[in-house]
C-alpha cells in the first residue's frame, strides 16, 4: 500500500510522510486518499522486474539509512543493479557538465582514490565530472541517480556508461518508470545524491549550476562540503569559490576528505558486502553527546567523529525507539 500511496497524484515526500503520521498507516491513508490502482502498480513493477530491478520501499533493509533520515526522503526508489551499494558509506561527486581536462582528471583520480577507500561514488550520470567520477568507480561501486523514470537514459551519449553501470554498479531514480528527465526533477535528484552520502565533493561549479543545488542541499542535510578552487578568472569556479569562501572546506587533495569522512585505512569492499562501523559504541557516543537540547546534526558529526552516514543511521534507529525527537534546521535532542 506504501508503493500506491508514494506513486498517487499530488503526494510528494513531505506529504507522504504527512499522511503517514496523520493517519498512522498507509492502509488508512489510502483508504481517505485518492491512491493509483493495483494494476498501475503492477505495469511498473514488471517493466521494472524486466529490466532486472525492483522497488525499494522506505522502511525496507535496503533503504539507505542516510536517506531515509530526511525529512524530505523518497518515500519510492526504483533501483536496477546492486543494492548492496545502498549499504556502503558513499561520497557524492558533482561539477559541471562542460568541465575542462583537468577537472575531469581530477574527479576521476579522486572517485578512484576513494573507491579504493571504501567509499561507494554518487553522481547524477550527467556529462563531464560525473561522467569521470562513475567511470573511475565502475570497478569499486557506483551509484547513478537519475533525474527521470530508471529507464530514462540522459544524455544519450552516456548509454554505454547507463549500460556498464546498470551491470556493475546501481541506477536509482524516485520518479516513476517512463517519465522524461524534465526540468523540475534535477533538483529533487539533487537532493538524493547529497542525501546517500557522507560528504559532498564539487569541482567547477559555475555561479548558477545544478552543483551548487546539490552543494547546498548536502549543507542542509548535515554533510560536508568539500570543494576544489579554482582561478578567479574561469567562470566554472566562479560557485566554487564562493562555497569556499561561505564556508566549505576546501579541497586539495583526497586528504582533505578522508581526515573528515575516515575511510584512509578502510580497503574497499568487494561488492555485495557493505561496511558498517559497529552500531554499538556509535550509538553510545551519540547518546552521551545528545541531551535535551536540540543539537546540529554536522555538530554531533564532530563531537563523534562519525561519518554523517553513520550518524544518520544511529539518529534513525533512536528516533524508531521513541527516544529521539526532530527539530527545524536539521537539529535532534533526546525525549
Amino acid at each position: 500500500m506504501r508503493i500506491r500511496l508514494a506513486r498517487s497524484p499530488r503526494i510528494g515526500p513531505v506529504t507522504f510522510h504527512e499522511a503517514l503520521q496523520h493517519f498512522g498507516s498507509a492502509q488508512r491513508a489510502a483508504a481517505d486518499l485518492p491512491v493509483v490502482p493495483d494494476s498501475q502498480i503492477a505495469r511498473e513493477e514488471a517493466s521494472l522486474a524486466r529490466a532486472g530491478g525492483q522497488f525499494v520501499v522506505l522502511g525496507d533493509p535496503a533503504y539507505p539509512p542516510a536517506l531515509a533520515a530526511l525529512p524530505d526522503a523518497p518515500p519510492l526508489l526504483s533501483a536496477v543493479g546492486n543494492l548492496a551499494l545502498l549499504g556502503r558509506p558513499t561520497v557524492a561527486v558533482v561539477g559541471a557538465r562542460d568541465a575542462s581536462l583537468a577537472g575531469c582528471r581530477l574527479a576521476g583520480d579522486l572517485s578512484a582514490a576513494l573507491g579504493g577507500a571504501g567509499f561507494a561514488i554518487a553522481s547524477g550520470l550527467a556529462r563531464g565530472i560525473d561522467t569521470a567520477a562513475h567511470r573511475a568507480a565502475l570497478t569499486s561501486g557506483t551509484v547513478a541517480v537519475l533525474a527521470g523514470g530508471v529507464d530514462q537514459i540522459y544524455p544519450l551519449q552516456n548509454s554505454r556508461l547507463y549500460a556498464e553501470i546498470a551491470r556493475n554498479g546501481l541506477l536509482l531514480s524516485e520518479t516513476p518508470w517512463g517519465t522524461p528527465p524534465v526540468a523540475r526533477c534535477f533538483p529533487r535528484r539533487n537532493r538524493i545524491v547529497s542525501g546517500l552520502s557522507a560528504g559532498v565533493v564539487v569541482i567547477e561549479a559555475a555561479a548558477r549550476s545544478g552543483s551548487l543545488i546539490t552543494a547546498h542541499r548536502a549543507a542542509e542535510q548535515g554533510r560536508e562540503v568539500f570543494v576544489a578552487p579554482g582561478s578567479p578568472a574561469d567562470p566554472r569556479y566562479e560557485g566554487s569559490n564562493t562555497l569556499i569562501r561561505d564556508g566549505a572546506i576546501l579541497l586539495r587533495d583526497i586528504k582533505d576528505i578522508l581526515s573528515v569522512l575516515g575511510g584512509s585505512h578502510c580497503p574497499a569492499q568487494p561488492l555485495g558486502k557493505p561496511s558498517r562501523k559497529p552500531a554499538g559504541s556509535v550509538a553510545a557516543k551519540v547518546l552521551a553527546a545528545l541531551g535535551s537540547v536540540p543539537t546540529a546534526v554536522d555538530e554531533l558529526v564532530r563531537r563523534c567523529q562519525v561519518s554523517a552516514a553513520v550518524l544518520a543511521e544511529v539518529l534513525l534507529a533512536l528516533e524508531l525507539e521513541g527516544r529521539l525527537e526532530r527539530h527545524r534546521g536539521n537539529r535532534v535532542s533526546l525525549i
